[in-house]
């Protein structure tokens, strides 16, 4: 199992994803002594929270923190957003925990769908404080990686995004 060691292994100045949390720059590698135990760990700034946390190396692949996507997966996820309106649970705290499992899943495409299924919902009706709080970090992860994977302003992003998801449904796509 060597091959997915090495996925993991990110170095001071790269971007990743914490999911749930947003995306981070590696600020620091170092080890650490906690309790008789030494370990590596990566120091990682997340800077929609304006936070920085410290994680084991260890640990990495648990909490589900990857490298920033390539391009093409990242122009996937936002080709993929649509006005279309998903079937999801009417009971707010059933949705909220499907949208939580997904961003747990932490994949870009995952990220986009919550960010479709919330902003439509809210059309529909006003989000509850948590589910607006979901929505917004999503939002702010997708256009935050899209933006490092493809190189653009996040302006640019966000305005792509919301006119995929504004698009009347009679337009064709262009």
């Amino acid at each position: 199992m060597k091959s997915s060691e090495n996925k993991h292994n990110f170095s001071i100045g790269d971007y990743v994803v914490y999911p749930l949390q947003g995306v981070g720059i590696i600020n620091k590698i170092e080890e650490k002594t906690l309790r008789g135990n030494t370990s590596l760990y990566y120091e990682i700034f997340l800077e929609i929270s304006d936070m920085t946390v410290m994680v084991p190396v260890t640990k990495i692949e648990e909490l589900g923190i990857r490298a920033i996507v390539d391009p093409s997966e990242a122009q996937t996820a936002i080709d993929g957003i649509s006005n279309k309106l998903e079937q999801v649970p009417v009971d707010w705290k059933a949705r909220y925990q499907m949208n939580v499992d997904l961003l747990r899943e932490g994949s870009i495409a995952s990220i986009a769908k919550v960010v479709q299924i919330l902003y439509h919902r809210s059309k529909i009706k006003e989000l509850p404080v948590q589910e607006r709080k979901l929505y917004d970090s999503a939002l702010r992860i997708l256009i935050d990686e899209s933006a490092l994977a493809l190189d653009k302003p996040r302006e640019e992003l966000e305005a792509v995004i919301f006119g995929k998801l504004e698009r009347d449904p009679k337009e064709k796509e262009s």
